[in-house]
């Protein structure tokens, strides 16, 4: 008998707290104007260049965000701080990490009404891990009391549609029969909350999808028509804060050890290569623009989406087409697709199709064609 892998269920797990673009602008031009203050002698001698301040229609005109939700709201808003204040807890508690995925995760669990003995694998697949090892996904197996295996995995803002075909790929060849795959991102701990360019680009979440095979499930459930992956090698988006530098994460004089990127060149090149890979997925499953509802794109910045989505279906695209979560989450990394397709996937009916994409830092790209399928 043929393993058809599909999407059972979805879990979301929000932030109590969220920043509003007033409120980090302001604490943003505190801390510059602060900065200035401090370097006046160095400005007015040409040696350094002043600190500019923010505004909140430069945000949302760059980006389409809004707010954020976040882990911590009090170091981030602290013109003194400008980072999220998370305390380390000792190894004898859960992470902050793998907490938060086991919340999405339960959520996706008590939704197809599935048992944590009948999972078998675990994928934890993020853009911030919150260590090397032991694996997140161990952490979270453990966690949840489930039998079997997990691994980690970071394809960046990709990892999710990554972990998707992967957990697919496990149920095709007969490996497992339900795969959790999760996404935990705390984005806003690798964020450089003093750079005007990137200060707002960032939130936390986390995100669940239970993957099984076909055959298992209970309900309505999304079969998986086919999925691609795409990587292609860039220095536009990096970090490279690791185990072999010492630096603090919030260093500020060591500003490529956070989140950097030409945001310029990003959206020049990762436009055309996610339109192509999207229309070439489309002729590989002999389907049309037409023939899909809707598209749920990761959540970076609405200017990107809007090109994207007009390039795929040869116009305008509409907030049924395309809807964003943007506005409110802002960039959640590998979490952002499956926000979107989490809040707005109730409508669909028996045989529409929808497509989850994503991409990101590598470059790395992604695409899910699914097709709903009733009970």
């Amino acid at each position: 008998m043929t393993n058809i892998p599909v999407i059972s269920k979805t879990g979301l797990w929000t932030p109590e707290e969220s920043v509003s673009n007033a409120e980090l602008v302001e604490s943003f031009n505190a801390w510059s104007t602060k900065w200035n203050d401090e370097h006046a002698e160095e400005i007015a001698a040409g040696t350094v260049e002043a600190k500019p301040l923010s505004n909140v229609e430069f945000i949302e005109k760059a980006s389409g965000i809004k707010s954020r939700y976040v882990i911590n709201k009090s170091g981030i808003v602290d013109p003194d701080i400008m980072r999220p204040v998370i305390p380390e807890r000792p190894d004898t508690d859960v992470s902050v990490l793998a907490e938060i995925a086991v919340n999405a995760a339960r959520q996706a669990l008590d939704a197809a009404g599935r048992d944590a003995s009948e999972i078998d694998a675990v994928i934890c697949a993020a853009s911030n891990m919150q260590r090397a090892y032991p694996a997140m996904a161990v952490e979270i197996q453990d966690a949840l009391g489930i039998n079997g295996f997990g691994f980690d995995m970071n394809v960046a803002c990709s990892s999710a549609t990554f972990g998707i075909q992967t957990a697919a790929d496990f149920v095709r060849s007969g490996s497992a029969k339900s795969v959790l795959m999760v996404n935990p991102e705390i984005c806003s701990g690798h964020l450089n909350f003093t750079d005007r360019d990137s200060h707002f680009i960032f939130g936390d979440v986390a995100t669940a999808v239970l993957v099984e095979n076909k055959d298992i499930t209970n309900g309505d459930h999304w079969e998986i028509l086919g999925s691609s992956l795409k990587t292609q090698f860039s220095n536009n988006i990096r970090n490279n804060f690791g185990f072999l530098n010492r630096a603090a994460p919030e260093t500020r004089d060591n500003k490529d050890k956070l989140f950097v990127q030409e945001g310029r060149k990003v959206f020049k090149e990762v436009v055309p290569m996610v339109v192509a890979m999207i229309q070439s997925e489309l002729d590989r499953l002999n389907l049309q623009p037409t023939d899909l509802k809707r598209m749920w794109l990761h959540q970076a910045n609405a200017n990107m989406n809007r090109l994207i989505a007009a390039k795929v279906l040869g116009r305008e695209a509409t907030p049924e087409d395309s809807p964003t979560v943007l506005d409110t989450y802002a960039n959640t990394s590998s979490a952002g697709s499956i926000i979107a397709f989490h809040k707005h996937c109730d409508d669909f009916e028996a045989g529409d199709r929808g497509l989850i994409c994503s991409f990101g830092a590598g470059y790395s790209a992604g695409t899910v064609m699914v097709e709903k399928s009733c009970a």
